[in-house]
Order: C-alpha cells, then structure tokens, then sequence
C-alpha cells in the first residue's frame, strides 16, 4: 500500500507526497481552486433555486392539478362505475391498483410542473413541513376540486349514478369511527412515503413515482373493503357531491386531515429539518432549466 504525507512550507506553499511522487502547490493554487469551487457551488445553488413564486408559471402549475386530479378520480371512480356495469368484470383489486398506476404515470410526466399533489391532504401536508408556500395553497387545492369534481361529472354524464359513481364509503359491518381510524393511518403512511421520497435526489421521477405508486396501491389491495382506502378528499368528495349524498362525506376529509399532520410530524422526526430537494419535488422544477421563459 502506498504511503500518503502532508507538508507544510514557510512561504504558506503545501506538499504531499504519494509513495515516491512528491506533489507541490502555493497558496495562489490552493485560492484558485477555492473561488472555482466557490463559483461552481453558486451555479449549482441558482440551478436548483428557481422563483417558485413566479406568478408567470402559476396558470401552468394549477391546470397540472386539475388535469392530474382529474385524471386520478377518473381512474378512482371509474373503477367501481364500470365494475357496476359490467357485472364485474373489473375485479376490486383491479379497481385499487389503477389509482396507483394513474398516479405513478402523472408524477412521471407532470411532477416537475406542479410537484404532482393531486391531494389537498398532500399539499396540506407540504405546506407544513415547509416545502411549499402557504400563498400558493388555495390556488392548488381549488384545482384538485375542480378536476375531481370535472371527473366525476364525467361518469355521471357518461354511466348516470351507477355503482354510486365510485363513491367511498365503510365496508360492511365497519363502524365510522373505525373507518375515519383507517384513513387516518393510511394517510399519514401515504404522506410519509411522499415526504421521505421528496426529501434527497428521489424526489421526482422513477423511485418516487413508484414508491408513491406502489403504496397507493398495496393500501387499497388490503383495506379497501374497509374504509375505501381514499386517502384524498377531493376523490371521495367529487363524487359525493355530483350525486348529493354526503353522509359519511366528513370521515375522507377529516381522516386525510389529521393523517397528513400525523405523517408530517413522523417525518419531522425521522428526518429532521426540511430540505431543498423536497421544496423542488413539492413545487415542480418549472423554469429550472429556463428561468427566464
């Protein structure tokens, strides 16, 4: 093995030596390299530090929310409507693991537009663990309303109400307070899952569209039959409200509520301070490579 020493000179200069190769460099070599790096990390820093507050970009982020929450509640819903009407031939399993797939294509080809929330509870939670400005909020959960609430018309116009239009509701035999339990503990999962893979270089694209993807999914396969496994207000209030029956409304919206504070405050604990990389994820990169478009 080949032996490493460190020398230091009176002019300031520093050597080392690597088994018989002697390396020498003054201090005008060792200030050269330091403002070279110093300028390569502020290239970097403004690389990955748009103005996420540029109200020239905030049309485009919103209408991403409306068409990907649109298009998750057409793929939530649809399911149970097409199972009612063809006798069954979309399986319960099949209707759970669509969502998960819709969301897993949606993060792929728009999460770097708006950051693919799709779900008040999601940019709820965001905006708690400040990744995501409280301004922005009302603009984002306005357009998951509009496009789970567009979704749902969409089935109501093309299938009338059959299969209740894919509405959540208890399974059978499950009291409410058990199925407001359930949607508690799935959304915190939910959150955490989302947080944890927005929160390093994970955060949009292969490993965390199909983390989100796959949890979506694995939650449905085993307590739908219980609580629906809705995890998003918006997807059981769209259909509620197109068809008008708002019975058990409250537990996809309370539930997703407190689940989202529950899965910020594990992700506080787990991992601490937020991060820059998790601002990007929630905010969408949209004007990264060409700030001044």
């Amino acid at each position: 093995m080949e032996t490493f020493e460190l020398f230091s000179f009176e002019d300031g200069a520093r050597a080392f030596r690597v088994g018989s190769t002697n390396w020498r460099w003054g201090m005008e070599s060792i200030e050269r390299v330091q403002a070279e790096a110093s300028q390569k990390q502020l290239m970097v820093h403004r690389q990955i530090t748009p103005d996420f507050l540029d109200p020239s970009h905030e049309w485009r982020r919103v209408f991403a929310e409306i068409w990907g929450t649109f298009l998750l509640v057409l793929v939530a819903c649809g399911g149970g409507v097409v199972a009612a009407m063809s006798n069954g031939r979309v399986t319960l399993a099949m209707s759970v693991v669509a969502p998960g797939i819709m969301v897993m294509a949606i993060i792929y080809f728009m999460g770097s537009v708006s950051g693919a929330h799709l779900n008040p509870a999601v940019t709820l939670a965001f905006a708690l663990r400040r990744n995501f400005p409280w301004t922005r909020v009302p603009g984002y959960v306005v357009g998951q309303v509009i496009g789970g609430i567009s979704a749902a018309v969409f089935l109501r116009v093309m299938f009338g109400t059959v299969g209740v239009l894919g509405a959540t509701s208890p399974g059978s035999g499950v009291t409410y307070g058990k199925a407001l339990a359930m949607e508690v503990v799935l959304t915190a999962g939910l959150v955490n899952t989302i947080l944890g893979t927005a929160s390093g270089a994970r955060n949009i694209g292969t490993n965390g569209a199909i983390a989100v993807g796959g949890y979506i999914a694995l939650a449905g396969l085993w307590s739908a039959p219980v609580s629906g496994a809705s995890m998003n207000p918006v997807r059981s209030l769209a259909p509620d409200l197109v068809r008008g029956d708002f019975h058990t409304t409250w537990i996809y919206i309370v539930g997703p509520a407190v689940g989202a504070l529950i899965g910020v405050g594990f992700e506080w604990t787990l991992k601490g301070k937020p991060t820059a990389a998790g601002s990007i994820a929630a905010q969408g990169s949209l004007g990264v490579d060409h700030p001044d478009a």
